[in-house]
């Protein structure tokens, strides 16, 4: 199938999550006309995985909080690599974006007195986390749909995106093709918004499921001459499953520990006295993750693996209100009542910190008309996320996308299209489809051992540059993969393309680990324990495509001085991370 139908919008936003669904909205609303598409069916995005809540200091529990704590709280927790002027628009422009979602109709939780609940989460100052049970990103994602449809924006399902199209540095649309059928669909756009998640799904344990978070995004924005920033910072998430199999790796949730849940090792032992004694389990969430895998390493650990996750001095129908899914989670995949019994938990690849370029107000990327927002950007969450920061990074900043885009639109009197970059990219498209002696999943698999072993909660120069041997050989063997489109679909193909970002994604993260000579927040390494000695001079690592990748760094803004008198309130501005002798 060599020939494409064309599909012509003003907008045109890849990915059905959070960011993206916002962005539409915003466009929508200013006039444009907008066109959604996504890999998977509508309401089954990334997004639904967020379970524990969305930041935003409303003061509905604890009076004294404001945004400039929530702005001190994240770049503290981002151990100050963050983008400050990305960090001030979300702290700012949170409270009126949660209370927009409620008043579309998302149950969060309420208090007595009507007002929006708020939980703690951890490394927060002030409780400010709203939630909707333990669904939180379920509940959003399902306001934000229903909005699409109320206000009659397309919808295109199962659409996997190869190529952005860019001709002298403007974008003017993509191309696609039909998991399901594979028809190919040139979309044209005066603007595209860039909302297609992270790489999480890299790594052997992933709270990501199977066919997301496979650094498809970056892949697309780095071919197309976007820049990609902090790849090598990585969330591990301290609580994932570790057992049956194929549950491993999937999320528990931070709500756990912020309605009172205790870690302890097989000894018996709540080691968070001994990593952080005055926040316990609400500590950071790279100390939390290093914490555990410690008591892992050193020999402290469960039947499966992992340490202990107890909630059980909870009554049950605390557990049921605050936390329902996690309860029927276990119970339906170990029949273990966490009423009764603590959960097995380990380390999980979690969320990218690092990603796509963008500007901090606009969200526009080095290329004209090309737009990103969300987990595929950089910026925001510096070295480690905050809890919390995820939901609101995709409505405050989705918002945005949306609007810039449209304001974008609304400027152009005439749209460049080029028809030998339609038929480049067509062809690229043809090419994937060939008879082959590999297949796609054990490559991907491979990928994910290698990220693991490699490039994992502790990292080493040694072990990265192994990766990067062992992804070059993976990278030739990916020239053989055997695509052959049936009766049952066009999976081959889309798998086959997310192991190509994936190898750049993979890469691009390997390098940039290397050249990040220090432990700081998520990213921890053997070699160099200690933070950089020169603490005022921070840098993140930047990845351009060329002939092969090329790394630099380029300094961090400074903080505003209005601000830096939260941020500095702490005593403690820096954790030290404690590393394997």
């Amino acid at each position: 199938m060599t020939s494409y139908r064309t599909s012509v919008s003003n907008v045109l936003v890849i990915g059905t999550g959070g960011a993206g669904l916002r962005a539409a909205i915003a466009a929508h609303r200013a006039g444009c006309e907008v066109t959604l598409i996504g890999k998977r069916l509508r309401k089954d995005a990334h997004t639904v995985l967020a379970a524990g809540g969305i930041n935003a200091a409303l003061g509905s529990v604890d009076p004294d909080d404001t945004w400039q704590w929530h702005y001190a709280d994240t770049i503290r927790d981002g151990y100050y690599l963050n983008n400050p002027r990305m960090v001030e628009v979300m702290a700012q422009e949170a409270p009126a974006a949660v209370r927009e979602l409620a008043e579309c109709g998302c149950n969060f939780a309420r208090t007595p007195d009507g007002r929006l609940d708020q939980r703690f989460f951890g490394a927060h100052r002030y409780r400010r986390t709203c939630y909707a049970g333990d669904y939180t990103g379920r509940a959003i994602l399902y306001t934000l749909a229903d909005k699409v449809a109320e206000l009659g924006i397309e919808i295109h399902d199962y659409q996997y995106v190869t190529s952005l199209l860019v001709k002298d540095s403007v974008c003017f649309g993509a191309l696609a093709f039909d998991i399901q059928s594979g028809e190919r669909t040139v979309y044209l756009a005066d603007t595209v918004i860039l909302a297609a998640g992270g790489h999480t799904r890299l790594w052997r344990r992933s709270s990501s499921r199977r066919d997301e978070n496979t650094g498809d995004g970056m892949y697309l924005a780095l071919r197309a001459g976007c820049t990609l920033a902090d790849m090598e910072l990585v969330q591990f998430h301290p609580t994932g499953m570790t057992h049956p199999e194929e549950m491993a790796g999937t999320l528990v949730t931070e709500a756990v520990r912020g309605e009172g849940g205790r870690l302890y090792n097989a000894a018996g032992e709540r080691f968070m006295e001994k990593y952080d004694a005055e926040r316990l389990e609400l500590s950071t969430r790279d100390r939390v993750a290093l914490a555990n895998y410690t008591e892992i390493i050193e020999g402290r650990q469960g039947p499966n693996g992992g340490v202990f996750l107890d909630i059980s001095h909870r009554d049950k129908d605390f557990i049921l209100k605050k936390l329902p899914r996690m309860y029927r989670q276990f119970m339906e995949t170990q029949m273990l009542d966490i009423s009764r019994k603590p959960m097995e938990v380990s380390p999980t690849a979690h969320y990218s910190m690092g990603g796509v370029v963008v500007h901090p107000e606009t969200t526009e990327t080095e290329i004209a008309g090309l737009y990103a927002a969300g987990e595929v950007t950089s910026g925001l969450h510096g070295a480690n996320r905050l809890g919390g920061n995820s939901l609101v990074e995709t409505v405050v900043f989705g918002r945005r996308a949306g609007e810039q885009a449209a304001a974008y639109s609304s400027r152009l009197n005439v749209q460049m299209r080029d028809k030998e970059v339609i038929r480049a990219a067509n062809d690229d498209l043809s090419s994937m489809i060939r008879d082959g002696g590999e297949m796609a999943r054990p490559l991907q698999r491979a990928v994910r051992n290698i990220m693991w072993e490699c490039c994992g909660v502790v990292r080493s120069q040694e072990r990265m540059e192994m990766g990067l041997v062992r992804l070059g050989e993976l990278r030739e063997a990916s020239a053989q993969v055997d695509v052959r489109p049936s009766s049952e679909g066009w999976q081959d193909l889309a798998v086959a393309y997310d192991l190509r970002g994936a190898l750049d994604a993979a890469e691009a993260t390997l390098r940039s680990a290397i050249e990040r000579r220090e432990s700081r927040g998520a990213h921890q390494r053997y070699d160099y324990p200690d933070l950089d000695p020169a603490q005022e001079v921070n840098y993140r690592v930047r990845i351009v495509a060329g002939g092969e990748m090329e790394v630099s760094s380029a300094l961090v803004t400074q903080i505003p001085d209005d601000l830096r008198v939260y941020v500095e309130d702490d005593p403690q501005l820096l954790f030290k991370g404690r590393l394997l002798e």
